[in-house]
């Protein structure tokens, strides 16, 4: 099923190439006035300047051509050679035809070719809380997922967690020093106790501590260095601690992404990538490509001759090697946050043989990956180009820094989400929603609205910009917000109910009205925002279109009488253009990870 610009874009390459002009210039876009026409394409302007023509004479002769095919309503050269095209009703109607019919994409696209994509959701460090700093990849990941898999692809969605670096070593020894874990810190190969020594709580107040102290005390932070490297060494009793450490923590991480819609295919974190290290170490021995480096190991990732300039402490400026090289083993022998990522690169290539592997990570991370990628591509571990970091901008507070709490911490997740549900009751209340509703449906639909205006607030900006977080705004029921988003779909269900009700059903679609006319085209754009959204790894084009639709769709509906159609035909187009809307709406919020109700 193609969309309309695809369509016209071929009609209007043929016509290009009748003239004797190359067809790659027929480009055909939506037109930028759309009170003129649906569509246009600039280039004959281009191809008359190549072929030394006038460009206005050129149009006409290819406006000629086209004026023949049905699927036009009118074709007209505008100002000095732009071609603008009007889509004839029956196109209309037949296109908003496919695009109901199609239970399965709502009129969109999917690949020629499957590949098997990994996209890795640099997830949290175990045994820390999750933090606000954690919302953009949670979201932007899941809906990128289930974006390439609504295509075509096979997707493998791996939480890759933190599990395996410096942080384990810190809490090791934090909690050895409570005397909570002395039969873990015992020499020997156990048996160990099954029971946690520790709860969430504690681990939430031993690491921030144990952080604090490893800067201030050298001697503390020795010690865990060498628990580090110990524990990675496969020291019993501090394997088994660490143990404890993942399931007592997975407990509310499974609380949080749950919470979100976010679910993983693969719940992996660093140390999934162990049984790997050895050989990859021997590896990259073999090959040459890990050398010493002042006592501890690296891999040289930067070009021959590549340089960038570097600031000192002091504030002069150096030329030095860019990027720096891969620190692949420490002084104190342990694996490093780059160790265990191109590990995971070969342990991946072993597994699942991916084609692509998508890295959704903080923009601030730039460097690390391309450190890793070209060490990975180095030891020939992934094809080149077949790594991708999509960074993404923060979540500010209104100063325009990472959001904080009011004392100044790091607001913890959980806390984020119940305060959008809160703020989700109050709005529901003061719109009157919901009130004939049981206490368990008005809660699972203030939790619906609560995700729908954190993920949409997210997903409606550039992956690559920050925005400010605005509660406020965000769980607004007017204006371009998930709940405005969530009201809408839930409006044309009531809609269609009433409609079932009356004895009413869909029928053929007809367009006659100018507001249906637009809803026609806006239903047809959605394989372009899907196609590009997908090309461009940026869901904000998803959640552009879905609001484009209801838009239109409101529209529509204002200038449309529905159930008081002057006609049972007419009424039974606009039924079938009303629940293509819904449907398509529907999908497009489901890409961004966004479930609707069915009443409020």
């Amino acid at each position: 099923m193609s969309d309309l610009k695809t369509v016209l874009s071929e009609a209007v390459a043929a016509a290009f190439a009748a003239e004797g002009v190359d067809a790659a210039l027929a480009r055909v876009t939506p037109s930028d006035r759309p009170d003129l026409a649906d569509f246009q394409s600039n280039g004959a302007l281009a191809a008359a300047k190549a072929l030394k023509a006038n460009p206005r004479e050129l149009a006409g002769k290819i406006a000629e051509r086209l004026t023949t095919d049905p699927r036009f309503a009118s074709v007209e050269v505008a100002g000095p050679g732009f071609i603008n095209l009007k889509i004839a009703d029956a196109t209309l109607a037949a296109r908003a035809a496919e695009v109901a019919a199609d239970a399965d994409h709502a009129g969109a696209a999917v690949v020629a070719e499957a590949r098997k994509v990994v996209i890795d959701y640099g997830g949290p460090n175990v045994a820390k809380p999750m933090h606000v700093g954690h919302l953009r990849s949670a979201i932007i990941g899941e809906s990128l997922k289930r974006l390439f898999r609504f295509r075509g692809d096979h997707v493998t969605g791996d939480a890759h967690f933190g599990d395996w670096g410096f942080q384990m070593g810190l809490l090791i020894v934090a909690v050895g020093d409570e005397g909570k874990a002395d039969a873990f810190l015992a020499e020997g190969d156990g048996p160990f106790p099954s029971d946690s020594p520790v709860s969430l709580e504690d681990l939430e107040r031993l690491y921030p501590a144990a952080a604090a102290q490893g800067k201030e005390d050298p001697a503390f932070r020795d010690r865990a260095r060498k628990a580090t490297a110990e524990l990675q060494g496969g020291r019993p009793g501090y394997r088994a601690l660490w143990a404890h450490f993942v399931a007592v923590s997975r407990t509310a991480l499974e609380r949080e992404f749950g919470a979100l819609g976010v679910t993983f295919d693969l719940w992996n974190g660093e140390s999934d990538a162990d049984p790997v290290m050895a050989e990859m170490i021997v590896h990259l021995e073999a090959t040459g490509l890990l050398v010493e480096d002042d006592g501890a190991r690296v891999v040289h990732v930067a070009r021959p001759g590549e340089t960038r300039k570097r600031k000192l402490a002091d504030g002069s400026v150096i030329e030095a090697p860019s990027p720096p090289p891969l620190l692949v083993i420490s002084s104190e022998g342990s694996a490093m946050y780059g160790t265990t990522d191109l590990a995971t690169i070969l342990d991946r290539r072993k597994s699942i043989d991916p084609d692509l592997i998508l890295y959704v990570v903080d923009e601030r991370q730039a460097e690390h990956f391309e450190q890793v990628f070209r060490a990975a591509y180095l030891a020939g571990y992934a094809a080149e180009g077949s790594l991708d970091h999509l960074g993404f901008g923060t979540m500010n507070g209104p100063d325009g820094k990472p959001f904080k709490t009011r004392a100044g911490g790091v607001l913890k997740l959980h806390d984020l989400i119940t305060m959008a549900v809160e703020k989700a009751r109050e709005r529901l209340h003061e719109a009157h929603l919901g009130e004939d509703l049981t206490e368990a449906e008005f809660e699972a639909i203030a939790h619906k609205v609560a995700v729908a205006a954190l993920k949409f607030a997210d997903l409606s900006n550039s992956r690559t910009t920050s925005y400010v977080f605005d509660l406020d705004r965000f769980m607004s029921f007017e204006g371009k917000t998930g709940p405005y988003l969530l009201y809408q779909a839930v409006r044309i269900k009531s809609l269609l109910r009433k409609a079932a009700d009356q004895g009413a059903a869909a029928g053929p679609v007809v367009i006659g009205e100018p507001a249906e006319r637009d809803l026609a085209l806006t239903l047809d754009a959605f394989s372009q925002a899907v196609t590009e959204a997908y090309d461009k790894r940026m869901p904000h084009l998803i959640s552009e279109h879905a609001y484009r639709l209801a838009q239109s769709f409101s529209k529509f509906y204002a200038a449309c009488p529905v159930l008081v159609a002057p006609d049972e035909a007419t009424k039974g187009s606009r039924l079938t253009l009303s629940k293509a809307v819904l449907d398509q709406l529907e999908t497009a919020l489901d890409l961004l990870g966004i479930d609707t109700p069915e009443r409020m």
